[in-house]
């Protein structure tokens, strides 16, 4: 309501209707929004979409595991190349990523998220690590929200799933399964510069 007031002021002082604009300087008030409205997925078909991204092919595999159990952005995912985990940090593979807002940030790879990637990446040893299933050719954006909408409809979940919904059911069901508060706030936004990561 206040952009429609200082909308109205601003283009009545533009015209020349008014002598000057008594909104120029009043403030918005800020929203908060009490609850996120992404969809998640609980343990079972978190488990039963990783399953089923399986099945249908090695880039829907990798995706998933990538966005579901690494809690990657869509972004992140997509732009992943497989140099950007060839080293390893303390006994761990670690992923090298830009996240939000250009900030380098360095994570662990899982077992079973390195399993799946390594067993999809075969013999390449520099480029985009997802692939479109049809074309070879890397995906985009739009493109992991289709494979993320295919797995959900072949898995049987009746409601809209997204790429983000998958971060927060990683999250989510992290802190459920036990995990301690200090290591599942590394997977959840901001991410941090690489010094502050635990491994």
């Amino acid at each position: 309501m206040m952009h429609g007031v200082r909308g109205f002021f601003r283009f009545a002082h533009i015209d020349g209707l008014i002598a000057a604009d008594p909104a120029v300087y009043a403030r918005l008030p800020k929203v908060q929004h009490d609850e996120s409205r992404t969809q998640g997925l609980d343990r079972l078909e978190l488990i039963r979409f990783l399953q089923v991204a399986q099945t249908l092919t090695v880039h829907h595999g990798a995706l998933a595991f990538l966005l579901g159990i690494n809690t990657l952005r869509a972004s992140e995912a997509v732009a992943v190349r497989i140099e950007d985990y060839a080293e390893i940090l303390r006994g761990h593979r670690v992923l090298h990523l830009v996240s939000k807002g250009n900030k380098p940030a360095t994570m662990p790879f899982t077992v079973p998220v390195l399993r799946v990637v390594e067993a999809w990446r075969g013999q390449r040893t520099s480029g985009p690590l997802v692939l479109r299933p049809t074309t070879g050719r890397p995906i985009d954006r739009r493109d992991a929200y289709r494979m993320v909408a295919r797995i959900t409809r072949v898995a049987g979940i009746p409601r809209h799933i997204s790429p983000h919904s998958l971060r927060h059911a990683a999250i989510t069901n992290a802190l459920d399964a036990g995990v301690p508060l200090r290591d599942a706030q590394i997977l959840a936004p901001p991410r941090g510069p690489p010094h502050n990561r635990a491994l």
